[in-house]
């Protein structure tokens, strides 16, 4: 919702590329910068009430976003409502890894990705719709009826569980370190078109980000608990699967970030039409991608990891002919169509096997380390990839200037994405299937911090 208002946002506080560019980063910023932090405190004080706090927090931010009477406003509540949604994030997962028997999880998931998918989708035509009968501060306001309703049924229905071998205090120094660099390493890709890439406060940020991530590594390597383990990395399959992700969600960050603008003020599309044109991706997600998370079990998920982003890059590629002119059929719905598949071959197979890489007792740990991956890929394409295409200061309020950056973006975008793809068939391994003992088919999951009982067999 927050990408088809951008335009809006932008006419209304009367604001340049850089400081929409902040709109999205700044949530995008503390959301990965403390995911890590969100999946370990999940993991040690109960996942369920930690996933709690955070639906609040993100209520109580998005109403003072919809408040914001300035962009420095609307900027820095967006970064506060990031740490809520990093509080809330890893745990949504994380509960499913908990609450699911293994055999059950990969189809969990798909579920989890396509109502994703669903609400991804969605977002932009409410989103729409709201600017246009009432305001774009309503994106914001929507959020807190939602909350509620989620809450609710989080205290219904949800079960609590944790990760009882946690110990040790909080790895508060990491997430310092996190921070820094991030918000170093952002500001430098943001702002370096307008202060110029070899100005003096460009040089010291980018300065403060090596050295912040360096001390970070250093520190998750020397602390006895680390906020991140390293040794999670040491994993092959781990390691590749959230490297295919960071590239693949690096080139969709940067490509939806640039498209409702494009299609505003390019092709004459209102916030609602803008919002209505990734429709078809939610039908798409929404029935195909648990399909697709039961069919990763059976056959594996390098074929899907590796066939779903050339998919996606294909559907990318396609997005170029959007500028082209204003009919939805011919020039964006032919790109949507094949994004949306490439989305469903791909989202779901990719999550559960960043999952299913690591101990049972990290599920939190993992999650939040897939999500901040993905997280921090669009962080960095939404500060660079417009600098990259040309799209700088005002000029996406020009259709002609934007046409053509959007072009070279969405370009550099689909290659992305075939990278993703080629570095799946290479990296990404079939995990062996052994057969199901007697043992596990009677053994019955729960998301209790307890043994699984086992199910009663009439013997004494």
């Amino acid at each position: 919702m927050v990408g088809i208002a951008l335009p809006t946002i932008g006419r209304d506080f009367h604001t340049g590329l850089g400081a929409l560019q902040w709109v999205v980063t700044a949530y995008t910023l503390t959301l990965a910068a403390f995911l890590l932090l969100g999946g370990t405190l999940g993991d040690r004080f109960g996942r369920k009430r930690i996933f709690s706090i955070g639906v609040a927090w993100f209520a109580v931010t998005s109403m003072a976003c919809g408040l914001a009477p300035n962009v420095g406003f609307l900027i820095a509540t967006r970064a506060l409502q990031g740490i809520g949604a990093a509080l809330l994030t890893p745990g949504s997962l994380a509960i499913l890894q908990a609450s699911f028997k293994p055999e059950d999880r990969a189809q969990a998931i798909g579920a989890w990705s396509g109502l994703g998918g669903l609400t991804t989708a969605a977002g932009p035509l409410v989103g729409g719709y709201l600017i246009a009968v009432a305001s774009w501060r309503w994106v914001f306001f929507i959020n807190v009826p939602i909350v509620a309703v989620v809450l609710f049924l989080t205290a219904r229905h949800v079960p609590e569980s944790r990760d009882p071998t946690t110990a040790g205090a909080l790895d508060s120094t990491g997430a310092a370190l996190g921070v820094i660099w991030l918000t170093a390493v952002t500001f430098a890709l943001i702002e370096g078109p307008t202060y110029g890439w070899s100005s003096p406060l460009i040089s010291i940020m980018v300065g403060i980000a090596v050295i912040g991530l360096g001390s970070f590594i250093l520190v998750e390597k020397r602390k006895r608990y680390p906020m991140l383990p390293l040794s999670l990395f040491r994993a092959r399959q781990f390691s590749a699967t959230n490297a295919v992700t960071f590239v693949v969600y690096a080139a969709l960050g940067g490509a939806l970030f640039l498209l409702p603008i494009e299609l505003q003020v390019v092709s004459g599309y209102s916030p609602l039409q803008s919002g209505l044109a990734l429709l078809p991706v939610t039908a798409i997600m929404l029935v195909f991608s648990a399909r697709s998370g039961r069919l990763a079990t059976q056959l594996g998920p390098r074929l899907q990891m590796s066939v779903g982003p050339i998919v996606v890059g294909l559907g990318l590629a396609l997005l170029i002919r959007a500028t082209d002119g204003p009919s939805y059929v011919v020039y964006v719905l032919p790109a949507v169509l094949t994004f949306g598949a490439g989305l469903a071959i791909t989202v779901a197979p990719l999550t559960a096997t960043a999952m299913a890489s690591v101990s049972m007792e990290h599920a939190g740990l993992a999650s939040a380390v897939n999500n901040d991956v993905a997280r921090t890929g669009s962080l960095i394409a939404v500060a660079v990839l417009p600098a990259l295409a040309g799209i700088t200061g005002t000029s996406y309020l020009h259709a002609h200037q934007l046409a053509g950056g959007f072009r070279t973006a969405v370009a550099i975008a689909a290659g992305a994405c075939v990278a993703g793809g080629v570095l799946a068939a290479l990296a990404i391994r079939n995990p062996a299937l052994p057969p199901a003992s007697l043992a596990d088919r009677e053994c019955l999951h729960c998301a209790l911090d307890a043994p699984p009982v086992r199910a009663s067999t009439g013997a004494p």
